[in-house]
């Protein structure tokens, strides 16, 4: 028995060279010809988890009590907030500064300069925050008062996806218009990943948003969305077809996504594709499909193509 044993511990020369073969491909600077670009070795990407931990951080902040720590009083109020926010402004400093010099693509020469503009945006960024809250709570507030099952604002705030989906997406478009690269679609991504609801970071929404449900909602990059719009499951604000450039490659930086103006309502399962334009106080119908303006206070539906107010 104890010669069979022996004899099992002897490497395989040749599985040894077929793995160190492996692995020489899986380095090589470009897997295929894809194009795909790899870190230089001395660059920490962002860290999807730390991120993960700056956004449950900054639930907290914008609203205290509910996320972190839920024993606070109002004497201790201002102490925790100042303490939470020095730590995610080292946190999401150091998190942009990766996605500067990835982005710049750079040697060592760029870090001074990324190391600079990321203290410069993160400073930009938590100045906005008070704004971000101002409109969040007009989210719960617009959710509260559109969904009869919501037995409080509290009940929202807690455990509704459609506010943790519109959280993200708030904190996501401000680093976005800042141009903080790649940062951004993480923030949203994770909120998909975690709600079924898909928000690009691009797209404009306006005030007392209010998304019910929320699973399957796709809302694309260049989507303007007015205030008090209600939207349901299964939604789509999509693209109808992309512009394509002379060697077949879509076009970049085209509006193609829809126009929702304020006071609009679609329900679950419809789809609007296009840079189409839903008019004020409109209604779309479940499971419409979509691909034209609409007038003002219309009411579109499977059955009827168009019944203007």
């Amino acid at each position: 028995m104890a010669n069979g044993d022996e004899k099992a511990a002897v490497p395989d020369e040749g599985a040894e060279d077929d793995f160190s073969q492996l692995v020489g491909a899986l380095c090589a600077p470009v897997n295929g010809g894809s194009g795909v670009k790899k870190p230089r070795r001395d660059q920490a990407l962002p860290s999807r988890q730390s991120i993960g931990e700056i956004i449950e951080a900054l639930r907290s902040v914008l609203f205290p009590g509910y996320f972190g720590f839920s024993e606070l009083q109002e004497e201790s109020l201002r102490f925790h907030l100042g303490a939470q926010l020095d730590q995610i402004r080292r946190s999401i400093q150091e998190q942009i500064k990766r996605g500067l010099c990835f982005a710049c693509g750079e040697e060592q020469e760029c870090l001074p300069e990324c190391d600079q503009k990321a203290r410069d945006l993160t400073g930009a960024f938590l100045r906005k925050l008070p704004g971000v809250q101002r409109k969040l709570a007009l989210d719960v507030q617009a959710s509260y008062e559109g969904d009869p099952a919501a037995a409080s604002p509290d009940e929202v705030i807690f455990c509704y996806p459609g506010i943790v989906a519109i959280t993200n997406y708030r904190l996501a478009h401000e680093l976005h218009l800042l141009d903080v690269p790649i940062i951004p679609r993480m923030i949203t991504e994770a909120a998909h990943s975690a709600t079924g609801i898909d928000i690009h970071p691009g797209a404009v929404i306006g005030e007392r948003f209010f998304i019910d449900h929320g699973t399957g909602i796709v809302i694309g990059a260049t989507c303007i969305i007015g205030s008090r719009v209600r939207i349901y499951q299964g939604v789509t604000l999509g693209a109808k077809s992309f512009q394509l450039d002379e060697k077949g490659n879509p076009v970049r930086g085209i509006d193609r996504h829809p126009v929702v103006e304020d006071d609009v309502t679609i329900y679950s399962g419809a789809t609007i594709l296009g840079r189409v334009t839903i008019r004020r106080g409109s209604v779309i119908g479940g499971n419409v499909w979509l691909v034209h303006s609409v007038p003002p206070e219309s009411r579109i539906t499977q059955t009827r193509n168009l019944e203007a107010g």
